[in-house]
């Protein structure tokens, strides 16, 4: 897949990383040389120096034969007009950074297909880390409004024991949450959960909901017997 990044701050490197790992073509386009030259060097992605916002320097980056496009620029202006010029590309897929929850009309009206609000991602996953210490998560849903968090029966878990079916249909146990898979380190099994699958202390549950869900959760879960 060929994916053009515009923007080569701490989230554009790393996803530049991410993606050639899994072998895709990636150009980074950023203004400052030194950070091209450091993306180039530590990541092997193919670098454009110039203004993503510049139709000159898009095409000089193969915008127009890109797959999916990335604005994740530190201004909100600058994604959204590259988000413009992409979509006059006819790049299939516009992937845009928000950080003005005032724009995501605008960023729609663009054509971006996918909005990322990375501060309501942010405070989310602060207020799970700050809330709920022992809970991880893996995976942002929605923009953030939900996710994929990992919780830990512990030995003492009144869950212990419980079929998957027995703690969904208790009324404590929130029922806009999904058990979505239960890792075992004991035998080193990911197992996808049925109805009479028993959950043991120890075991990895993922579980898919939004942050307030999530924490009623893993309340329920890490509740002691007895």
């Amino acid at each position: 897949m060929y994916v053009v990044i515009a923007g080569g701050g701490a989230v554009g490197r790393s996803l530049a990383r991410a993606l050639i790992a899994h072998k895709h073509d990636v150009v980074v386009i950023d203004r400052d040389r030194a950070v091209c030259e450091g993306i180039a060097a530590r990541t092997g992605a193919l670098v454009r120096l110039g203004n993503a916002t510049d139709i000159e320097v898009l095409e000089e980056a193969g915008l127009n034969k890109a797959e999916v496009a990335a604005a994740v620029m530190p201004k909100d202006a600058d994604n959204l007009a590259l988000a413009v010029l992409a979509n006059h590309f006819g790049v299939p897929r516009i992937i845009a950074r928000m950080r003005n929850q005032k724009y995501e009309a605008a960023y729609k009206s663009a054509g971006v297909t996918k909005v990322i609000n990375v501060v309501e991602l942010f405070v989310n996953q602060l207020a799970l880390e700050i809330e709920q210490p022992q809970l991880r998560q893996v995976a942002s849903l929605g923009g953030g409004r939900a996710s994929v968090t990992i919780a830990i029966i512990p030995e003492n878990s009144a869950a212990h024991g419980k079929t998957v079916a027995d703690i969904a249909k208790d009324e404590r146990f929130p029922q806009a949450c999904v058990i979505a898979g239960i890792y075992r380190d004991a035998t080193g099994e990911f197992i996808i959960p049925r109805g009479t699958k028993q959950v043991r202390a120890g075991d990895k549950l993922f579980l898919a909901a939004d942050t307030a869900n999530i924490s009623r959760a893993a309340a329920y879960l890490q509740k002691p017997s007895g």
